[in-house]
């Protein structure tokens, strides 16, 4: 099996259409097909069949494709450790941290980083949770930083620190102006992150469980914490970690809606993947995080 032809099989399975991978790929159509004959012929069985004027994969075409996509990174992180090893390891760290955290753990994390290695260099993803799981999963990223992933044996996860998520709100919110209970919140609207992220799952969660409908989301966005300012002068109610609101930038004008109910205790963790390369580097940060993980995390 040619790896070319793989590629170029990924390719087409991608988009479902020779024309759109021929351009995509530079390559004619007549060599794509001459290609796919080649994998089919190697493997004695169809890989695509046509639908309407697409075509998609068989099942073993799917197959292929999945085996075909963790051939491919096996490859780059073939190659990524023989550099590693070839070129003495100065070191690069591929880190993805949630964006609810980024803000009071990475400045501190990587001042200790660069301590200890100062040629290291470091690629920094901020995201979501949902987001740095995918890119954790396909090898783009070598370990992420997010609330602890559990049940999924792709992943290996090391309890750094437990956290709190509270629900937030101006502080001179109409919410404050008397008592309040859980299905109080029902009556305004939120700003909150996309429904694939852990803490929104969770605070739907809390409102649908006790027959209550979930929180009516006005705005979505994955920069939550980053938008202080808005919740502010919007009137919205939002979800953001503790931490965020006793140190981050401009959350002076928030304040706790103190529930019971809506107060999401998580363990923060660092992962990595169970099974793959893991470079020297970031091996020894996440030792680093394993250790001393809770001192990152102090106010300045």
């Amino acid at each position: 099996m040619d790896l070319r032809d793989l590629t170029y099989f990924e390719t087409i399975a991608e988009l479902g259409h020779l024309g759109r991978a021929a351009e995509k790929l530079n390559r004619s159509q007549p060599a794509l097909s001459k290609s796919i004959q080649r994998l089919e012929e190697s493997l004695g069985t169809r890989l695509f069949q046509r639908d309407g004027r697409r075509i998609k994969l068989t099942d073993v075409g799917q197959l292929l494709l999945e085996r075909g996509r963790q051939l491919q990174l096996s490859i780059a992180e073939t190659e990524r450790e023989v550099r590693d090893f070839a070129g003495g390891l100065v070191g690069n760290i591929r880190l993805g941290c949630a964006a609810s955290m980024a803000e009071y753990l990475l400045p501190q994390l990587t001042e200790s980083l660069l301590q200890r290695a100062p040629q290291l260099t470091l690629q920094l993803s901020i995201a979501q949770d949902d987001v740095l799981r995918e890119s954790l999963r396909t090898g783009r990223l070598d370990a992420i930083i997010c609330p602890l992933i559990v049940d999924d044996p792709q992943f290996r996860s090391y309890p750094i620190l437990e956290d709190e998520a509270v629900v937030v709100a101006s502080a001179d919110h109409p919410v404050f102006g008397a008592a309040f209970a859980l299905k109080d919140l029902c009556q305004y609207r939120w700003v909150l992150p996309g429904s694939t992220v852990t803490s929104r799952r969770w605070l739907d969660n809390v409102f649908i469980a006790r027959q209550m409908p979930a929180p009516q989301v006005q705005i979505e966005t994955n920069t939550v914490s980053l938008l202080p300012r808005l919740i502010a002068r919007t009137g919205l109610l939002s979800f953001v970690a503790r931490e965020t609101l006793e140190h981050g930038q401009g959350m002076s004008r928030l304040r706790e809606v103190p529930l019971l109910e809506t107060t999401m205790s998580r363990t923060v963790a660092v992962s990595v993947r169970a099974e793959g390369y893991l470079p020297p580097a970031a091996g020894a940060m996440v030792d680093l995080l394993r250790d001393n993980g809770r001192s990152f995390f102090r106010e300045d």
